[in-house]
Order: structure tokens, then C-alpha cells, then sequence
């Protein structure tokens, strides 16, 4: 079914007009992707940001699953001949998955259970007369059921399997269900112990060991914590109320009088509940509470993903990077300001005072050589006292030393992406080339790691999968189209990440420009082998060619758009050129003029900001950062210091900041600033310079406990 047709309830779920939900429908369904709508289509959508966009998209997709489960059920219970006309009803009015599977429990195909065992004995007329709970002897009820050929022997038995069908009744009826889910959304505790026999080897886990909350108030990190340890086998976990106010609540809805019969069916009751409607709940707010938690903990990261993708780049400069490291030496690469790779050798500046001696002179020599103007150096193993060592060379005074985040350096220097850049270079000079170009453009070179492998994530590989990956692939795709592309130099790999392109269009990309030279034009685009007139129209706005002639190519102005502001130089007597250098010409034009059918004021607004600052980078600017001296290592650390840090990674609870000692320390949410902080991110970001005070140091556990509001 068109996702066109869920137009009304993708309004009501999110909030969103109608005729946004639609045209924006329209234009996903054509092709269009979610940054080129944003940027480019504003009139058509009024407006929507990238978010809203994706909501639109995202739920439309849930309503499409929905239906079609709705379908599966509706032709499974008409193949066994069971669907009247109400039932068709009530599941075509089903709003929700859960509804549709409440009304489709008594028909779900099912191993075999005591119920149907019992109506196998023929004991569903005893189970249906005593159900009624009218006043008969029920005993003697039951002993006309005695047959032992059916496997019932007794009195007891016969009660027994009357109970078991009431039982599964009761657990299948869609209102007992609501009634003990309510119970469970008001009353549920989270409930967590050790496993038996586990004390020793669950010891991270401590903290779980004899732990219960209201599951409401459980935040994401604790249930994930709980979950990762009961899949570990190592702690023991429980969600639901108090079992007799659950069966209380029952027994008032289902028991009726004081009958024996009735006696029987309270019976029922309670056995229904433990055995069969208590456990479905609680797996049902299992699911619905590791969903919550997984889309908080996939919130916090995409935005920490968000945060690094975005964060300031040096610009293109010599770099010498060096990967540290003690017994293996430090791994040192010379690059240009390309990032191409132009010398790597190692050096020992750990291994005694003559190779200390060695390294010292061919490291000044390489600056010298290559007109160094930055020196990259990985904070891993040997990173502050690497840090250290080239702060004490005879440098110029314009050489920037900066310690860059090496998480997931490893991972690409490893990478088919990184054997493919460098096949006659081992993992140790594509690591130390990634960190130079890390300090370069951070979003470049982080675009060649899977998101994952970044390092500023919780419980990421204990979260819905296909969740994480869908947010996170719009998180990058949102910042490469945010911050835009230059297609001279670009890899592959960020190449496929702009809007309309995809791996093979880069890939077409890469070898044009390897075969014909660099592109001189965005037109030239459309030279490229399956480069169509819908995939031009969705990356050109993202493309820019520095040495275009066309002075527009160099910025975000889509080419459909050239045109209209050719118009207005034209208008003003000038060229499009003048129009870019001259405020005050900017200033003479009149927008209104310019408003059709097919641009208004959003666009116009966007065009005239961009002619301003044509191509801009929306990322900060490079700010300098040096951590304290002669603080390297955990042991160096006192109660009271405050040191200057960098924001590793911000979680729900807190952040956790790097002081130069090889282990982050923790920045409670209480101890952020000096008021409430609901969201850390109110505060703090990614990659932030801050000040720290030590509150407590567990050497022996590795924590540190920092403050920054007593800072």
C-alpha cells in the first residue's frame, strides 16, 4: 500500500500538517533525499527540517508494517475458516500492533498447550458450564468427565483440565489483558539480582547485584546495563507489579459470587495470570522497555556522532602525525596538505636516552623538510608522554601540536577502505596517516569508520540494530550535505555519502576525474557515466567546484537556482560576481520581487545567506588545546587539581572527559553545573575544552570522579 494513503495518521502522529506529510510523501517517493528536500524543497514542505523529514518517513514505514501484518492475520484466520464479519471489523479498525495481536491470540497457531490438551479429553463443556459459575455440584459435574481412555482418572483431573481451558480463556481475552498491561504501566518494578554462582565473575555488574526501581523511572543506561547482564548469564532480572494485587485485579473482573463453581474459575485466575498472562506482559514491557531504552541510548549517540562529524577542522596543512606507541616506537607520516602520504619512517623516543636523542633530531629534521605546520599526535597508549617529548623539541614557533581522538583509527587503518588507499603500507602508517587527517577534516576521515567503531556510543552493540544504523546513517548524511563536498578532492567514501549519489555514482566519480582531469564545472557532472538528470538534481546543491568559473559552482546556490540570481545582478546592473563581493548591492535587492509559484521566501532567504558567504563551512573555527603538564598518568592525579579537559563522550547521565591520563573521567549530570541539568547536552558537547576539578580517583577500579561546576 502508497504511503500516501496513511497521510491522515502520520499527521496525527506526529504532529505535522497534513499537506506537509503529503508533499513530502510525494517527493520520498520520487526519489528525493531527505537532505535535498530540506535544503531545496522548503516551499513544497513548509518548511520541515531534516528531523521532521525523516519522522514522516520513519512512521509511514511502521504504518506500512502494520498493514501488512494486519493482511497476514486477516488471510491466516481465513484460511481456517474462523473470520466473521466482526472480527474482520475490529482488526481493519486496529490502530495498533498491539491490538491486532490481542485479537489475534485465540487464533494464532501455538505449540500445544494444557488447554488444548484438555479439550482433547473433551473437557471444554465442564470448563464452558463452569465458567458460568452458577450454583451445581460441581464434583458432580466432573465425575461424568471421568474417562479413562482420554487420560481423565479423576474427579481432580477433570477440574484440573476444566481450569487449564479457563485459564487460557482468561489470558487470550483482550480487556484482562488491558486491565493487567495498565497494572503493569503503573506499578512495575524492574527487579535485578546475581545469578547463582556468579558473584566472582560478574563483578562489573555490582551494582545490579540486589537492585530494584519503578520500571517508568528506569533510565535507558540502567536497563541496557541490566539486560547486557542477564544476556551474559550473569544477573537475574524480573519486570512486573505485585503478583496479588495483579490477580486481585482479575478475580474482581472475571470471579463472580461464591459459588464452588466460582471457586474454580478464581482458581483459573490465579493460575492464568502466573502461568500465562504475567509472563506475556512482561515480556510484552520487556520489549517496550528495551525499545525506549534503545532509542535513547541511539539518541544520545547519533547526537555524539552528530557532534564529532561537526567538529573544527584544522584546514588544509603540512601535517606530521605520529601514532605513539612505547616498545614498537611512534609511527611518523609526513603529509601534504591533500593528505597524501609523502614519508612515514618510526622513531623511539621512549627506548633510552640515545634513541630518544635519534628521534629528536629526525623529527625536527621532517619539519623542516616537509614546512610542517602541525604536528598530529594519537592520545592512545604513549600519547601524553609522546605529547610531551615533541613539546620539548626546538620547533618554530608556528607549529601547532595537537593530541587528536584516535578511536577508530585502528578500525580503518585495518579496513578494506584503508588497504584499498595504501596496499604497500602496513596498519601502523595507515593509523598514524588517518590521524593526521583526523586533525585535517575530521568529517572526511570519519566518514571511512562504521559510525560504531567512533567510540562515543552506549551499549551501541546491544541496541536494535537496524535502529542504529538507519539514525546513523542519517546523522552523516545530514553533516557531509550539511558542511558540503568539494568533488576535486573528495574520497569515495564521502562522496557516496552526498544526497542522489550511492557507492557506484561515487565510484564513477573518482575515476572521471582520474581519466579527464578535475572538473572545471557542476555541468561537467552530468558528462559522468549514470549520472542521470534526477541524481544531478539531488547532489549539485552539495558539490562545489573551487575553481569553477562559474562562480556559483563554489557554493550551495543549486544550479536550478542560477538563473533567478543571474536575474538579479542583471537587475541591479552587475554581475553575479559583484553580487558575491559587494554588500551593498545585496542589499538593493528586493526579495519580493523575486517570490513565484515555485520559489518563495525560504528559498530566497537561503540564496541571499549563501551569496554572503559562498560555500561557508558551518563548522567552528580551529581552537588550540593543551592538557596540564606533567599530569600523564592516573597516579599523578589529587583530590582538588583542576585541570583543563576535552568532552570525550556524553551519555544521559553525565559526560565523561578527557584529562591526558589515559582514562576518561566521569562528570555526573549533578555535578555539571549549578543547577537542575535535565539533558547533559544543555551543557556540555562533543569535543568541548572544559575545566575539570578532581572530586575522587579509584586507581584500582580506573575511575575518576570529575566536577565541573565546582571547577
Amino acid at each position: 500500500m502508497s504511503a500516501e494513503n496513511f497521510v491522515p495518521r502520520i499527521a496525527a502522529l506526529t504532529g505535522i500538517s497534513a499537506n506537509q506529510v503529503k508533499s513530502t510523501l510525494k517527493l520520498l517517493e520520487e526519489g528525493a533525499t531527505i537532505p535535498f528536500i530540506s535544503r531545496y524543497r522548503k516551499e513544497m514542505t513548509g518548511n520541515l527540517d531534516e528531523v521532521q523529514i525523516a519522522e514522516i518517513r520513519d512512521t509511514a514505514k511502521q504504518l506500512q508494517d502494520l498493514e501488512k501484518r494486519r493482511e497476514a492475520i486477516l488471510k491466516s484466520i481465513e484460511e481456517q475458516g474462523k473470520l466473521t464479519p466482526e472480527l474482520k471489523k475490529k482488526l481493519t479498525d486496529a490502530t495498533d500492533l498491539t491490538t491486532l495481536e490481542d485479537l489475534y491470540l485465540p487464533y494464532k497457531q501455538k505449540r500445544k498447550t494444557r488447554a488444548m490438551i484438555a479439550r482433547e479429553k473433551g473437557l471444554e463443556p465442564l470448563s464452558n458450564l463452569i465458567a458460568k459459575q452458577n450454583r451445581f455440584d460441581v464434583e458432580a459435574e466432573a465425575e461424568k468427565y471421568i474417562n479413562p481412555d482420554k487420560g481423565v482418572n479423576s474427579i481432580d483431573e477433570a477440574l484440573q483440565g476444566a481450569r487449564d481451558i479457563i485459564a487460557e480463556n482468561i489470558s487470550e481475552d483482550p480487556s484482562n489483558r488491558n486491565i493487567i498491561r495498565q497494572l503493569f504501566a503503573r506499578k512495575a518494578v524492574l527487579g535485578s539480582k546475581v545469578a547463582r554462582g556468579k558473584k566472582e565473575t560478574a563483578e562489573k555488574f555490582r551494582d545490579y547485584f540486589d537492585w530494584s526501581e519503578p520500571l517508568s523511572k528506569a533510565p535507558s543506561h540502567r536497563i541496557l546495563a541490566m539486560f547486557r547482564g542477564e544476556n551474559e548469564g550473569l544477573l537475574s532480572l524480573n519486570i512486573g507489579p505485585d503478583d496479588e494485587e495483579a490477580v486481585e485485579q482479575l478475580e474482581r473482573r472475571v470471579v463472580q459470587g461464591n459459588t464452588s463453581a466460582a471457586m474454580q474459575v478464581g482458581m483459573a485466575v490465579a493460575d492464568s495470570y502466573k502461568r500465562l498472562l504475567g509472563p506475556s506482559v512482561e515480556t510484552e514491557f520487556r520489549a517496550q522497555a528495551k525499545e525506549k531504552a534503545d532509542k535513547e541510548a541511539v539518541r544520545v549517540f547519533a547526537d555524539n556522532v552528530r557532534q564529532l562529524l561537526f567538529e573544527s577542522p584544522l584546514g588544509r596543512k603540512n601535517v606530521l602525525a605520529i601514532d605513539p606507541g612505547f616498545r614498537t616506537g611512534c609511527k611518523v607520516v609526513c603529509l601534504n596538505p591533500q593528505g597524501d602520504l609523502l614519508h612515514n619512517e618510526t622513531v623511539y623516543p621512549h627506548s633510552g636516552h640515545r634513541e630518544a636523542l635519534d628521534a629528536e633530531n629526525k623529527l625536527q629534521h621532517k619539519v623542516e623538510a616537509y614546512k610542517i605546520e602541525a604536528i598530529a599526535i594519537g592520545n592512545g597508549t604513549a600519547g601524553r608522554e609522546t605529547e610531551q617529548f615533541v613539546k620539548k623539541l626546538r620547533l618554530p614557533k608556528d607549529v601547532t601540536v595537537v593530541m587528536v581522538n584516535e578511536s577508530g583509527a585502528s578500525v580503518y587503518s585495518a579496513s578494506p577502505v584503508a588497504r584499498e588507499e595504501f596496499p604497500d603500507y602496513d596498519i601502523t602508517v595507515r593509523g598514524a596517516v588517518s590521524i593526521g587527517r583526523r586533525l585535517m577534516d575530521p568529517l572526511a576521515e570519519l566518514v571511512k569508520i562504521d559510525p560504531k567503531s567512533i567510540g562515543v556510543g552506549q551499549y551501541q552493540h546491544d541496541v536494535n540494530q537496524p535502529l542504529l544504523q538507519q539514525t546513523l546513517s542519517d546523522v552523516v548524511t545530514g553533516a557531509v550535505n550539511a558542511v558540503g563536498v568539494e568533488v576535486n578532492s573528495a574520497s569515495k567514501q564521502l562522496l557516496t555519502y552526498v544526497s542522489g549519489l550511492g557507492p557506484a555514482l561515487a565510484e564513477n566519480i573518482i575515476k572521471f576525474r582520474k581519466e579527464n582531469g578535475p572538473f572545471n564545472s557542476r555541468k561537467q557532472l552530468l558528462k559522468v557515466p549514470r549520472m542521470g538528470e534526477k541524481a544531478f538534481e539531488q547532489c549539485a546543491g552539495f558539490l562545489r567546484i573551487a575553481e569553477s568559473k562559474h562562480p556559483l559552482d563554489r557554493s550551495s546556490v543549486h544550479p536550478e537556482r542560477y538563473a533567478l540570481v543571474e536575474k538579479m545582478a542583471t537587475d541591479l546592473g552587475s554581475s553575479v560576481s559583484d553580487l558575491l563581493s559587494n554588500p551593498q548591492l545585496r542589499k538593493q535587492v528586493d526579495l519580493k520581487r523575486y517570490v513565484s509559484n515555485e520559489v518563495g521566501m525560504p528559498t530566497l532567504t537561503d540564496i541571499m545567506a549563501e551569496l554572503e558567504k559562498p560555500g561557508r563551512d558551518p563548522r567552528a573555527a580551529f581552537k588550540q588545546f593543551s592538557f596540564e603538564n606533567g599530569v600523564t598518568e592516573i597516579k599523578h592525579l589529587r583530590e582538588g587539581m583542576v585541570l583543563p579537559g576535552i568532552v570525550t563522550n556524553i551519555t544521559s547521565f553525565g559526560c565523561f572527559v578527557d584529562i591526558g591520563v589515559h582514562q576518561d573521567g566521569l562528570v555526573h549530570i549533578s555535578e555539571l553545573a549549578n543547577r537542575f541539568v535535565k539533558d547533559p547536552n544543555e551543557v556540555v558537547k562533543l569535543r568541548q575544552q572544559v575545566s575539570v576539578k578532581v572530586m575522587e580517583v579509584d586507581e584500582s577500579r580506573k575511575r575518576i570522579q570529575l566536577s565541573m561546576k565546582q571547577a
